[in-house]
């Protein structure tokens, strides 16, 4: 292993690439200045879009010797391989490894990587949605929490913590199926099981998943609201479109029902965190939204799920921020 510190990071989603250098032997172990993002679109592998990475920030002429790297990526890692579920890279940890010229590499769950992150946010890396709040514990020693967020796709994963060691968990919660909880939300089910047959979460809470929404809305007042990006309905929703706040609604009721899932298949009962890229972007909805009614209507356990907090996390690089953890875990001095 290379006597320096500094490991490679990645944190690739279905549109972003993001990368970092992570110190191992500091108190810090992400090196802010040191992130960098790119269009996934843009490369043709991952090991591109790393060695382009490395090229930009200098590595080589700086004299770094990175032997080693963590990635995040969203997707399901099997053995040597990993598939970006909204994104054709075929990922191979071997291949990349080599041809980066690395000693070792670690590929990751990008939620699990979401998890490590959660004992290093502070409270000003969170938003509470809804009571109760949280206030950070770093020496927690018995713990289990959920994490789920919406992007390109939906992520979902969680954090047990024992005995003051971590264990993230690396799922596809993602694709489980949806359940309506009311008879609008039964409506949009049908429209969208005779698009996609199946329909899963995912479907729905993401950022194709709100113009999906949107669409069914739509035809359910039988109207076309041609093609959209999720953005043209979070703007349309900003001039006070009726359809487009609807749409916004149900999406944040929706997730607020599959987070409180998420605590009840878990036993995630220390609290939830919300990532992803919409979270930021729809955090006032989630505040002033039926998220956190759904999120606690669970029947028998109601009131168990009254006292379980919901956070929206804000910090910019979360991702990062978990892979930096693992890099330390595996690279670092005590190693």
């Amino acid at each position: 292993m290379s006597t320096d510190h500094r490991v490679l990071l990645a944190d690739i989603g279905g549109t972003n690439a993001r990368f970092a250098l992570a110190d191992t032997s500091a108190a810090v172990p992400l090196l802010e200045d040191s992130v960098r993002g790119f269009a996934v679109a843009d490369f043709p592998s991952l090991a591109d879009a790393a060695q382009h990475y490395l090229d930009e920030v200098g590595a080589e002429q700086s004299g770094l010797d990175i032997r080693n790297g963590v990635f995040a990526v969203a997707g399901r890692v099997d053995g040597d391989e990993a598939r970006i579920t909204n994104h054709p890279w075929v990922i191979s940890l071997s291949r990349t490894r080599d041809a980066l010229g690395f000693d070792d590499l670690r590929l990751v769950n990008d939620f699990a990587a979401q998890a490590m992150a959660l004992p290093l946010l502070g409270r000003q890396d969170v938003v509470a949605i809804g009571i109760p709040d949280w206030t950070p514990d770093p020496q927690a020693t018995h713990r289990t929490y959920g994490v789920i967020g919406p992007g390109t796709g939906l992520g979902v994963g969680g954090l047990i913590i024992r005995d003051g060691r971590t264990f993230p968990l690396e799922t596809e919660g993602g694709h489980v199926s949806f359940a309506p909880g009311t008879p609008q939300e039964i409506e949009i089910l049908q429209r969208l099981s005779a698009q996609f047959g199946r329909v899963s979460i995912e479907r729905l809470i993401c950022g194709p998943g709100l113009v999906n929404l949107h669409r069914a809305l739509s035809e359910i007042a039988g109207e076309d609201p041609g093609n959209l990006q999720p953005s043209d309905v979070t703007a349309r929703a900003a001039t006070g479109d009726a359809r487009s706040n609807n749409a916004i609604d149900v999406f944040c009721a929706v997730f607020g029902a599959v987070a409180g899932d998420l605590v009840l298949t878990l036993g995630a009962w220390d609290g939830v965190f919300l990532t992803g890229g919409l979270v930021p972007k729809l955090l006032t909805s989630l505040q002033h939204s039926g998220f956190r009614q759904r999120f606690e209507h669970k029947g028998r356990f109601s009131a168990n799920m009254a006292r379980v907090p919901t956070l929206a996390i804000v910090h910019p690089r979360p991702g990062l921020l978990g892979a930096a953890a693992i890099a330390v875990e595996a690279y670092g001095p005590s190693r």
